[in-house]
């Protein structure tokens, strides 16, 4: 049997009525490389359950205890039936891109059973008028809940369910043998265990408070010498409110051969410097059109990947810390802002800036369940709303090869993720085959003109754009003309 661990647990303990904590993957597919050019819902079924054995995720169920006393378990689902796990729909004509937006947003706002194995799939047909995506392609809203996944074990889920090539070669190996699912633990021992971790937390909180002392004590000392970088403040923004059910959703894509490009404008910037620094850019130009620009830079909180090994990602559950970077929504010029990203990120990174978010994520490791799930409700209830930043970004690599299923080829991958009170604005930008997608999520209240926010992000990008050297043309060569002989005379 296994044990969810505390960051698993915190994203049921968080999860509202308003606030849902799962993730969405959407796979974009075209039918056309299938064999016939066709592919059937039948068929789709028939490959998720021939690779079931890929992930426990598949056939687990939650067991949660009364009251919540200790983190729950995963158990094997003794009644799994994979067709309550897949569903059916399409879009209404003419199958557009904000349409496919509002039906990806709906999908997304409805709550998961959580009695059943934390997934689901939505296959939605009559994508025929989305630039950029073949007519009568269909796509795969895939939902899991965050218990379940964080992003580095999602990217390696949703590698192995996917082929390499349209012949049915699985991307990644398959398993040898079944995952463990593990069985229910008799009451007693449930009992045991319960009492045993609510005693063995106080000390274990205790010494990680210890080992955090002399990074604490030198973030406060910066903050009473006046450190402006420690003392700056986050903010009040539209972001920062509750948010409501009503998800939206809208997205998009740039080449991440340009991002590299853009990359090459300041020395030592990287994919995730460009990446933050376009999203500072949309972001000043939105608040900017609403007459909302604070004085002071917007905070983003961003997600890190604390696993250590390949062998780790391919273990589902949640291994992340974050850390907050101030964005440069008070620079005017685009290039400046990129400077400003690259100074701040590696002050960040050597000044270990984020410190308070790790010691939170390392002491909520050890506080009992009952205590955690009674601090995190606390958290989401709307009176404890502190500004601790204005939205989250996440910038999560994803497989650089084209993708198969079905002999249907991966023409584009999107992702949604969940917003909390406080922070009603997520930007998710995972790559795929050569492209990187800026998927935003926020609410209908608190982002009504969605897509006029990634009109500013793609105006961000393109202010980026003229200040890289144009790409040197192919030179053509010429033909050598055959010079006509002289006749003989």
């Amino acid at each position: 049997m296994q044990q969810l661990n505390a960051q698993d647990a915190q994203f049921l303990y968080v999860q509202t009525s308003n606030n849902l904590t799962h993730v969405m993957s959407v796979s974009i597919y075209d039918p056309t490389t299938a064999p016939g050019g066709k592919v059937r819902f039948k068929d789709i079924i028939s490959h998720i359950e021939a690779r079931l054995d890929t992930s426990p995720v598949f056939k687990r169920r939650l067991m949660r205890l009364p009251l919540d006393f200790d983190y729950p378990y995963w158990v094997e689902d003794e009644y799994f039936d994979i067709e309550h796990h897949l569903f059916h729909g399409r879009l209404p004509e003419p199958g557009n891109w904000r349409q496919f937006c509002i039906h990806l947003s709906r999908h997304f706002s409805r709550p998961m059973d959580m009695n059943r194995p934390l997934w689901d799939m939505y296959v939605i047909e009559g994508l025929d008028h989305i630039e950029g995506v073949p007519s009568g392609s269909y796509a795969i809203a895939t939902r899991v809940h965050h218990a379940t996944i964080d992003g580095a074990s999602a990217t390696h889920f949703f590698s192995a369910i996917s082929d390499m090539d349209a012949a049915g070669t699985p991307a990644i190996p398959l398993p040898s043998r079944e995952p463990d699912l593990g069985q229910a633990p008799a009451g007693i021992e449930l009992v045991r265990r319960a009492v045993g971790s609510n005693i063995r937390s106080p000390g274990k909180m205790a010494s990680t408070a210890l080992r955090f002392t002399p990074a604490l004590f030198d973030v406060l000392q910066k903050r009473l010498s006046g450190d402006a970088r420690a003392t700056s403040k986050v903010p009040t923004t539209r972001f920062n409110q509750l948010v409501s059910p009503h998800k939206m959703f809208d997205a998009v894509s740039f080449d991440l051969a340009d991002l590299k490009r853009i990359k090459g404008l300041v020395e030592g910037a990287t994919i995730n410097d460009v990446v933050l620094a376009i999203c500072a850019g949309g972001l000043r130009r939105y608040l900017t059109h609403h007459d909302e620009l604070p004085v002071e830079p917007l905070v983003a909180n961003a997600p890190i990947n604390a696993r250590t090994s390949k062998r780790e990602a391919e273990t589902p559950g949640n291994n992340i810390t974050a850390m907050t970077v101030p964005l440069p929504t008070h620079v005017a010029d685009a290039q400046e802002r990129l400077q400003r990203v690259r100074d701040i990120t590696e002050q960040t990174k050597a000044a270990k800036a984020g410190i308070s978010a790790r010691v939170m994520v390392d002491i909520t490791k050890h506080m009992p369940g009952a205590t955690l799930a009674a601090v995190s409700r606390l958290m989401v209830g709307g009176r404890f709303l502190s500004n601790m930043c204005n939205l989250f970004i996440s910038n999560v690599p994803g497989p650089q090869q084209t993708l198969y299923m079905n002999g249907a080829r991966v023409v584009q991958q999107l992702a949604l993720a969940p917003l909390a009170d406080g922070m009603g604005l997520f930007i998710a930008t995972p790559s795929y085959d050569g492209k990187m997608s800026f998927n935003i999520i926020s609410t209908r209240e608190i982002m009504p003109d969605i897509e006029f926010f990634r009109a500013c992000i793609q105006q961000a990008f393109d202010e980026l754009l003229p200040a890289l050297p144009k790409r040197p043309r192919p030179v053509k060569r010429a033909r050598a003309r055959k010079r006509a002989r002289p006749k003989s005379a």
